[in-house]
Parts: structure tokens; C-alpha cells; sequence
């Protein structure tokens, strides 16, 4: 995997106060762009996000969210950066899909008492990850360091996006970041697919923080391990607990916590 080779930023001047001094400083900006999508003619949703990898944003964006079934159904896909627009030409198309994006859906989550899925779309493409695969802790340890320590070139400039990636054994296989969380899961689902990569038997680790949210995107992408540098919330752990996915938090050098099906976690 090539690293290093993201970047949207750009050299904004500031003023910079340090012991006790003020300095004219030039600092690296992390650029946001508003992206709105047209699926067969019709303005389906407008997106926040880097102005990177936007193929591969739109891409796993629309399959997760059960709009299309999958990569094949786009027919034809154009992005107009200048203007921030995107037309996208798909069999296939799902109108419950469509209509129901970000209406709100209050489930009960796989039989239990507890609300599970906040929006229609989600209670319709998540799923149960049944996965026998284990991982070996050190496979772990070197993933989340790669990412956290060499992966992202922009992060380390401008500390101001989130960074990804699907992990195999220990190696970083598909690498994505954004200025949005949610927008780092669609951008690897995306290149996941259009590679057409297994997924029942790999990882993704990501530099943020595993919420509700996070945790359906990685259920509807079929992963059964997600790693984080923080801690998980309670909400996502009660989803990860009911969709089979093993979640590990409290990133270090190392050490770091299973939270979730430790049975899939090994020490040989």
C-alpha cells in the first residue's frame, strides 16, 4: 500500500502565541468541500468532506446505504469538483432507499429491549457478522501503529482528519482519510469493492472513536474486527455485541482492550 500520498491542504497565515510571545506563522489547513449527489436525476444528499477519493466516497456511500445493491449498478459515474457536484446513472435503484435516507427508525436491535437503529436505512443493510477468523495480537499492535505513526501524511501536517484502513494480517491493504469520520468508511467500503476484496476475514483500524455510527458501517461492510486509538461508546458496544464484531479500543504501542467477542483475539 502506497502511504504518505493523500493530502488537501492548503498554507493559511495565523498568528501563533508561544512563551508568552505573539508570531506570524504559516500553517497547514486541512480543505473541506461540500459534495452533492444526483443519482438518476434525482439530488439524493449533499456530503462535507475532503476533497480526495470522492469516487470511492460516493461509491461506498450509496451501496451502504442500500441505495444500490452493488458496484456493478453504476452505470456511469461524473464528478464535477469545480462546482462540487456529482450525477451518478445506476440501475437498480432502491426507492425505500432513496426516500428513507436519515429518517429516523426507532428498532429494537436483534430481539433485545434496548433501541438499536436510529435511522430506516440501517435496520435494512446491516447485518451479522459470523466470522470464525482470528487475529494474532501483534498483527494488532503493527496495524494501528502503522496508521496512527506513518500512514497519514496529512494528519501529520495539519492534525485536522480522520485516517483508515482494512488490515490484513497486520498490513494495510486499503487506506483512506477525510475531515469526516463517517466519510473514511464509505472511501474504503468503496475501494473494497471496486477490488472486490473478502471481508469476513480482515480488520479496519481507524484513528477515531468507534460510535454507534461507526460500528453500522462497519457491519454493513462485513468486517468482523474494528480497531480505534480511543475508547468505544456503550451504544456500540450493545451493537457490536449483537452484530458479531469483535471491537478493540485504548490503542498504545503496546497494549490495547477487546471489548466485544474476544474470542477472536490471540497470543501465540
Amino acid at each position: 500500500m502506497e502511504q504518505g500520498q493523500i493530502e488537501a491542504i492548503q498554507k493559511y497565515e495565523a498568528i501563533q502565541f508561544k512563551n508568552g510571545l505573539f508570531t506570524k506563522t504559516n500553517q497547514w489547513i486541512s480543505e473541506e468541500m461540500p459534495l452533492t449527489v444526483y443519482l438518476n436525476g434525482k439530488e439524493t444528499t449533499t456530503m462535507l468532506c475532503s476533497p480526495v477519493d470522492q469516487k470511492y466516497l460516493i461509491i461506498g456511500f450509496l451501496v451502504s446505504e442500500g441505495m444500490i445493491q452493488q458496484i456493478e449498478d453504476i452505470k456511469e459515474l461524473t464528478i464535477n469538483e469545480e462546482d462540487g457536484l456529482v450525477y451518478v446513472e445506476a440501475d437498480l435503484v432502491e426507492r425505500k432507499a432513496t426516500d428513507g435516507y436519515l429518517r429516523r427508525c426507532l428498532t429494537t436491535c436483534c430481539g433485545r429491549g434496548r433501541a438499536g437503529f436510529y435511522f430506516a436505512n440501517d435496520h435494512q443493510t446491516t447485518r451479522y457478522i459470523d466470522s470464525v477468523v482470528k487475529f494474532q495480537a501483534a498483527d494488532i499492535l503493527k496495524s494501528a501503529a502503522t496508521l496512527l505513526d506513518e500512514a497519514s501524511a496529512t494528519h501529520s501536517k495539519t492534525y485536522g482528519v480522520h485516517s483508515g484502513a482494512v488490515v490484513d494480517q497486520g498490513n494495510l491493504i486499503v487506506y483512506s482519510e477525510d475531515i469526516g469520520r463517517h466519510n473514511i468508511f464509505d472511501k474504503l467500503y468503496g475501494k473494497c469493492l471496486e477490488q472486490k476484496l473478502k471481508m469476513d476475514d480482515k480488520m479496519l483500524v481507524f484513528s477515531g472513536r468507534i460510535s454507534s455510527e461507526i460500528l453500522i458501517k462497519v457491519s454493513k461492510m462485513g468486517l468482523p474486527c474494528v480497531i480505534a486509538k480511543s475508547v468505544p461508546t456503550t451504544l456500540a458496544l450493545g451493537l457490536g455485541k449483537d452484530l458479531g464484531i469483535t471491537i478493540i479500543g485504548r490503542m498504545r504501542k503496546d497494549s490495547f482492550c477487546v471489548y466485544t467477542h474476544k474470542e477472536r483475539v490471540v497470543f501465540l
